[in-house]
């Protein structure tokens, strides 16, 4: 049974109708293509044209054609129409596969450590996503910077996101080349550190971060100072390995130089403790396949969900 058409207030009301009136050049059969009576698309019809104030149709008992601004509204209209008919279509595309782009904010020091083992792989599974990582310490508005998802340090994502862990708690530790340690002594209490070239690690909001340290259930954050200021720990870790002072990393940035022999931990039963790495994004309602797609492939199957 025939539906009668409803309308709808809105610049595209009744377009989609004269459309198919203009191609069939006939009411009824219009009206058998859109599954809608005649009368309901003669009133949709009437409501276009009362709107647009011309008549678009020129009506006789046996034939229907248009009127000048009927072939005028035709010739602008029916490309615009398909247009975004299209981009519905692509639009329902990426709300369903695994499609479109993929942007993701990252901390500069992540990308090694995380991302790098897995883009191959993740970009040959999913062709169809073009993944872009901007690497960056600033902390960003992911919805004012047109990303899906971001990575951070637990303890510096919002409480109303919704995280998910990349990696185990682990600790901050300072660490210094062996020809320095045997120039400079090793420090043995966080007061030592006073007597030290500490490379510092200047922040996305232009502050130098203090050291972080923790005695007993006390935090503790040391100022320090020393030749270098760099604004990632892949540059503070490289000076150190130069033997050009002590600095302080996350473990996992430093975990392949100390294995190495090129650095060496120091006051280690002071290191205070992160949360970890987490990927983090606004909602559950918001996961399109392609972040989901993402998660899954990033997150061994025995990493839990923030």
């Amino acid at each position: 049974m025939k539906q009668s058409y409803t309308i709808r207030h809105g610049a595209l009301d009744g377009v989609e109708v004269f459309l198919a009136v203009a191609r069939h050049r006939n009411f009824r059969r219009a009206a058998a293509e859109l599954a809608v009576t005649p009368s309901a698309v003669s009133q949709a019809v009437r409501a276009l044209e009362a709107r647009i104030g011309a008549a678009l149709f020129a009506r006789t008992t046996r034939s229907v054609g248009l009127t000048e601004a009927g072939q005028r509204f035709l010739d602008r209209a029916g490309p615009a129409f398909e247009e975004i008919m299209a981009a519905g279509e692509v639009a329902r595309d990426v709300g369903q596969r695994p499609t479109g782009l993929l942007r993701l904010s990252v901390p500069r020091a992540v990308v090694p450590l995380i991302l790098e083992p897995m883009i191959a792989s993740f970009c040959r599974t999913y062709p169809e996503i073009e993944l872009e990582i901007a690497a960056s310490d600033e902390m960003v508005d992911l919805a004012a910077g047109g990303f899906d998802a971001g990575v951070r340090l637990g303890q510096f994502i919002a409480p109303d996101m919704i995280a998910v862990r990349l990696t185990p708690p682990f600790s901050f530790v300072v660490v210094g080349s062996p020809d320095y340690l045997e120039r400079h002594g090793q420090p043995e209490q966080i007061t030592d550190l006073r007597h030290h070239a500490c490379l510092r690690l200047r922040r996305a909001n232009g502050a130098v971060a203090p050291w972080s340290f923790v005695d007993g259930n006390g935090a503790i954050e040391a100022v320090v100072s020393g030749p270098l200021i760099a604004h990632d720990y892949p540059t503070l870790l490289g000076a150190a390995i130069q033997g050009v002072g002590l600095a302080q990393t996350p473990r996992p940035v430093a975990d392949g130089a100390i294995e190495q022999g090129k650095l060496k931990p120091v006051l280690e039963d002071f290191a205070g403790a992160t949360p970890g790495v987490f990927l983090y994004h606004p909602g559950k309602r918001q996961v399109l396949p392609k972040l989901r797609a993402f998660i899954d492939h990033l997150k061994p199957a025995d990493r839990d969900n923030g």
